[in-house]
């Protein structure tokens, strides 16, 4: 009923359309990361809403973390109509960054976002700050003894919210403690360790240590305070610092792809993610809401790279 529901509007918005035939997620890494997990939330929760009715094919490409993806659907897939990408706003911070090559933000067709994870900033246990002004004043009195760990080189997202407490301190990013480390469970080593003072992650892997008392999250970087065992941490705006950064899951589409195939893949995510089979497979990867599909999402997408440009030349990068 609802893809039926889905292709009659998107008919009669003009243009005929027909299903994916055979329908195809690329993931730009190995399979297990986040990419993977992205394409396998719109691969099942597409056939369990009948979206589409043969099975997605989940394909994988690694390399540049997304960027060899990038540029073979750019270069050899622009037109194809049953493939889906998958992509982060990670994605767009390398962008941003000049690491997909030669092609911005523009070169593909943002299709939209299906959920979305949110940065954190924690500290151990035992840590003497009990709150983001705690933390930031004392950032600010003696920025070289507190290093900031984070599971991704320098200019990742975690990087990136490292830098964000810099500036509410008003430290210049570059110049902070960073250690680059090998994903959360490394930071949360380190953190309970003594290792570093501060953490930057994401709330779905560092919520369950922050509910075993493993780690204190300090704030959550959304919009609104996170739903079910998170919903008493404050968010960085609630402890007084204008601070977000979402980290949502998408899909992008080849540039040639026609108006009627795009059309027909944003009908199709906007009647999935309005069921209940949608939310269960949302939920059970870790994934809090954040459905953003058609114009809305390619103009967020590159609204962020607009942002992280700006980020990034702020942070001396």
């Amino acid at each position: 009923m609802l893809a039926g529901a889905a292709v009659f509007a998107a008919v009669a918005a003009g243009g005929a359309m027909a299903e994916a035939t055979k329908p195809e997620c690329l993931a730009g890494a190995k399979p297990g990361g986040g990419f993977d997990l992205t394409c396998r939330l719109a691969a099942n929760a597409l056939l369990a809403t009948k979206q589409i009715a043969e099975p997605m094919a989940v394909t994988y490409m690694e390399g540049g973390v997304g960027a060899v993806a990038y540029n073979h659907v750019i270069g050899k897939r622009a037109s194809d109509p049953n493939l889906i990408t998958a992509a982060s706003s990670g994605s767009a911070l390398l962008i941003a960054q000049g690491k997909f090559g030669q092609y911005d933000e523009s070169a593909v067709r943002w299709l939209g976002a299906l959920g979305a994870d949110y940065g954190v900033i924690v500290v151990a246990a035992d840590s003497p700050y009990k709150t983001m002004a705690d933390l930031v004043a004392a950032y600010k009195e003696d920025p070289a003894s507190f290093a900031i760990a984070g599971g991704g080189a320098i200019g990742s997202q975690d990087w990136m919210k490292g830098s964000l407490i810099a500036k509410a301190a008003g430290k210049e990013p570059k110049e902070m403690r960073y250690v680059a480390l090998e994903g959360g469970g490394a930071v949360l080593t380190a953190l309970e360790g003594g290792h570093v003072k501060i953490g930057a992650g994401d709330a779905a892997e560092m919520g369950k240590h922050h509910v075993a008392g493993k780690v204190r999250i300090l704030a959550v970087m959304s919009a609104d305070r996170l739903p079910g065992e998170l919903a008493e941490i404050p968010t960085a705006k609630e402890s007084g610092f204008d601070i977000e950064w979402p980290v949502w899951r998408g899909y992008y589409v080849g540039k040639d792809v026609s108006d009627a195939d795009y059309d027909w893949w944003v009908n199709a995510f906007q009647a999935m993610a309005k069921t209940p089979e949608f939310e269960k497979e949302r939920q059970e990867r870790g994934l809090f809401e954040f459905t953003m599909v058609g114009k809305e999402f390619d103009d967020r997408v590159k609204a962020d790279v607009a942002k992280f440009k700006t980020l990034a030349k702020e942070a001396g990068l």
